[in-house]
């Protein structure tokens, strides 16, 4: 395990860095628009305008990584999202803040993906869920450090914004200084929205819900918290509450629906994570019972989305996981777009308690809809695959996935060497 662990340290720095700079921005500028006096509706479409970019750089890191190769793409990406740090100091003009945003989410998830087809590149297929978990724990952990750096805030308003983008630059050094190979790009094949919807709903308007809630909490939650006027540290804190929470629930409530139909699972942290929203709806709350309704809510809605990846992997050939967990990562980031933006608007109209009230709403909705499903028609699952802590990241996450090799392999009887498994099917 060390011989192989050693080699991808430089790859583990780099994205720790990366996701401390890039965590500090996305609630810096939160925070900072709030104080501009940025109208509700406009700081959710500002989390709206990143994750759409998110999505634009799921089609377009792949061809620059191909013209280029990896070492110079995370440069030039890299250098992207430090300068639209620096601008954001720079120019607090909302419309160019919203396009930053944009810029901002394309160049994080082509970084993502540069790093996790990588890690895949560089992982034997019997290290896959111990690698996997390596780095899930640094992605959680980092994103929970980069609010603490908040407490550091100064009377220079482009300090915290100089802050994020040096960790982002600092990222350019490990992975720069490697001596891995790097891997030769390909391309997954594509997976049918409608199919999807069809074949297995649950999942598909599980991670579209999902999306829509936990893209809310990265753009919108740190307004609700700096709102309630107990300062920067305690923005920090709630962010990290609800980010630590997530770390912590996933694996009991993973084991759990490894156990039982995945939908009735689904069904249980959904309608929990409805209830641990309900606290919030008070914005005066007293901060340790919000920071408990927060971690408990973190840790229930965080879950949903690997829980809607083992459900549908549960229900595809081998060769088709990483093409079809890649079009639920889709369905993800779309909810993720939508959600800023009608939290904003509805900001505007209920004041903050509308984002507690679009947590209990959306995990609601989702807790029916699975509920129902078991009710309609019993799961039709030989042996269910493995749940695997995670968050959504890119579709090079997926390939490192375990749940792509032996545990399914096993339950479905197809060969990881057998030939149609060599590239996902175009379905």
């Amino acid at each position: 395990m060390l011989a192989h662990t050693l080699p991808i340290a430089s790859l583990m720095c780099g994205v720790a860095l990366l996701l401390v700079g890039n965590g500090l921005l996305g609630t810096l500028l939160a925070i900072r628009g709030n104080e501009a006096g940025f109208s509700d509706a406009l700081l959710g479409l500002l989390g709206s305008g990143y994750f759409a970019g998110y999505l634009f750089g799921s089609f377009l890191a792949p061809v620059l990584i191909r013209r280029v190769g990896h070492v110079r793409a995370f440069a030039f990406f890299a250098v992207g999202l430090a300068g639209t740090a620096l601008v954001h100091g720079l120019l607090v003009s909302p419309m160019t803040w919203v396009a930053l945003r944009v810029v901002a989410g394309t160049s994080i998830v082509a970084l993502y993906t540069l790093v996790e087809s990588w890690l895949n590149d560089q992982t034997p297929p019997a290290l896959r869920g111990r690698i996997f978990a390596i780095y899930m724990i640094v992605h959680q952990l980092s994103l929970a450090l980069a609010q603490q750096i908040l407490r550091f805030d100064t009377d220079n308003a482009l300090a915290l914004f100089m802050v994020s983008a040096l960790f982002v630059c600092l990222a350019v050094m490990p992975v720069a200084a490697t001596r891995l190979t790097q891997p030769v790009p390909h391309k997954v094949g594509s997976f049918s929205l409608l199919r999807l919807l069809r074949g297995t709903p649950v999942a598909g308007l599980g991670a579209l819900l999902s999306g829509m809630a936990i893209g809310a909490f990265w753009a919108m939650g740190p307004v609700y918290a700096s709102r309630a006027g107990h300062g920067e540290g305690w923005v920090a804190l709630f962010m990290s509450a609800g980010i630590l929470g997530g770390a912590l629930l996933q694996w009991p409530l993973g084991a759990l629906s490894d156990r039982i139909d995945r939908r009735l699972a689904l069904a249980i942290a959904a309608s929990l994570a409805a209830l641990s929203a309900l606290p919030l709806l008070s914005v005066d709350l007293n901060q340790t019972v919000a920071i408990f309704a927060m971690t408990l809510f973190g840790g229930f809605a965080f879950a949903i989305y690997p829980m809607v990846v083992a459900h549908l992997v549960d229900h595809l050939a081998s060769e088709e996981i990483v093409a079809g967990s890649s079009a639920v990562l889709l369905l993800y980031g779309i909810g993720a777009a939508i959600g800023p933006i009608v939290v904003g608007v509805s900001m505007a109209w209920l004041g903050s308690a509308a984002l507690a009230l679009h947590f209990a709403a959306t995990h609601a909705l989702l807790a029916l809809i699975a509920w129902a499903a078991t009710r309609r028609e019993p799961e039709d699952v030989a042996e269910h695959g493995h749940f695997v802590s995670m968050m959504g990241t890119s579709p090079a996450a997926l390939e490192i996935m375990p749940t792509t090799d032996g545990a399914h392999e096993a339950a479905h009887g197809a060969g990881r060497d057998a030939p149609d498994a060599a590239e996902p099917k175009a379905i």
